[in-house]
């Protein structure tokens, strides 16, 4: 099939971009309701977590997938699936009257957006012409890229307002929109092949994120029970180590590793990943750095960053629209270079920040993600021949999961330890784990400099 960007393929975009928006947005106005849910539910806050726990992990099982989803599935039959699993985990959980109710409508939730977030970049990859490549993901990246600063912010004003059942009915919707756009657009580019399912593969790839994940999220007690931690590290080693000797054996591997023979390719990768690292991290510092340290509301703390998602989702696509002009490397590295100095700036001003500087700093860094994130993903993948840009497109998405569980379970393990090390107010030992946390973050922003330039010089 010819490619070009016709209406069908930008509502395709659109469609499958909506069902991605809804996974994140939910994900994220969630974290609000927890003081909520603590008190009407009698949790404790580590209980209440495995509501982002679970649905993360579920998402990061299903992601690794994709790549033979797509090769054994139509398109449009992946896209109604994911569409009807997100629907159905919104109706569970907006009737829930119990924790473990809740709990499973987020299973089935993240079950959907597994399925949903690589589709989106495979419809961009398959339909759309190179020269506009760029712009497209840019527009792709909008769609997601302002829903985590959405999040608390709709979080926060449906919990106050109507309670917190409304946060999953009134998304309902916005998933019909999508279902019936996605129905009339989503045409099939490539042809399916009967492919076999290595489940073997699949269970070691179960094993890698329940170790990982559940030793990210006891990172808090490395001081106190450090032998629980790295045991937990080690049953993900073992899966990782299980997978790739599963994989180099396998005839139809649901990862091809041969994209890792790219060598640019790998350096775009992990500068993306310690990108991510860094937005998420900060996802998890600032708005609690607001509410703890400031004294503001939740409220008030999504919208804070709220400015500076928009500014982000309008950079988004201008990026793109500058890299199908004049190449990567000018805004990828441009971007780097405003994401070090936004990071520089919450280090340097890290126990003095202001609503307002946060607000300013925000906003920097958001125009150096927009430059940066999805021209990073587009020109990695384009290192790639055709025939591997769906597994790229896997690994990609499978890497954002795991930065998102890295960046917060990092961050919040370094601003527990120094409240519990440092005196002061609870404000004050708040504002100092911050700033350690924005030093680790400072230090990891100015690798991806490097990374990136090195990504630019080996691109081919």
């Amino acid at each position: 099939m010819t490619k070009k960007v016709d209406l069908k393929l930008i509502l395709a975009v659109v469609a499958a971009g909506l069902l991605s928006f809804c996974g994140v947005i939910v994900e994220t106005a969630m974290n609000i309701t927890f003081p909520v849910l603590m008190r009407q539910f009698n949790l404790n806050a580590a209980t209440v977590q495995w509501l982002t726990t679970a649905y993360l992990l579920v998402v990061s099982i299903i992601v690794p997938i994709s790549s033979f989803l797509k090769r054994r599935f139509r398109t449009k039959t992946l896209f109604v699936t994911a569409n009807l699993l997100f629907m159905t985990g919104l109706l569970i959980d907006a009737c829930a009257g119990s924790f473990a109710m809740l709990v499973l409508g987020r299973i089935v939730q993240g079950l959907g957006t597994g399925i949903a977030l690589p589709l989106m970049f495979n419809i961009i990859l398959e339909g759309v012409p190179d020269n506009q490549k760029g712009t497209l993901m840019g527009i792709g990246t909008l769609i997601t890229a302002i829903a985590p600063a959405l999040g608390p912010t709709f979080g926060g004003l449906v919990v106050s307002s109507l309670g917190w059942h409304w946060i999953f009915i009134l998304l309902l919707p916005l998933l019909l929109l999508s279902l019936g756009l996605g129905l009339f657009a989503i045409r099939q580019m490539t042809p399916t092949t009967t492919a076999s399912f290595d489940v073997i593969a699949w269970l070691m790839v179960m094993v890698i994120f329940v170790g990982f994940t559940f030793a990210f999220n006891r990172l808090p007690n490395i001081a106190t029970r450090p032998g629980e931690v790295l045991s937990l590290l080690a049953v993900g080693l073992v899966g990782l180590l299980g997978f790739v000797y599963r994989t180099q054996r396998s005839s139809q591997p649901l990862i091809k590793l041969a994209v890792f023979k790219v060598s640019s390719f790998d350096w775009h990768l992990l500068g993306f990943f310690l990108v991510q690292i860094n937005a998420l991290g900060l996802a998890f510092i600032l708005p609690n750095y607001i509410q703890i340290v400031t004294g503001k509301s939740a409220l008030l703390a999504g919208l804070f960053v709220l400015p500076g998602a928009a500014v982000g989702a309008a950079f988004a696509p201008l990026g793109g629209r500058i890299l199908d002009h004049f190449g990567a490397a000018k805004p990828i590295l441009t971007g780097a270079i405003v994401l070090a100095v936004a990071i520089a700036g919450f280090t340097l001003l890290g126990m003095h920040l202001t609503g307002g500087l946060i607000l300013g700093l925000y906003i920097v860094l958001m125009v150096g993600m927009g430059l940066t994130m999805g021209n990073t993903m587009t020109s990695g993948l384009s290192q790639l021949s055709p025939s591997q840009q769906a597994d790229g497109n896997a690994v990609f998405n499978t890497l954002q999961q795991f930065a998102g569980a890295t960046g917060t379970a990092v961050v919040s393990a370094l601003i527990t330890l120094v409240q519990a090390q440092a005196s002061g107010s609870l404000a004050h030992r708040t504002a100092l784990g911050s700033t350690v946390a924005f030093i680790l973050l400072f230090v990891l922003i100015l690798s991806n400099l490097l990374v990136l330039t090195l990504a630019m010089r080996t691109r081919k």
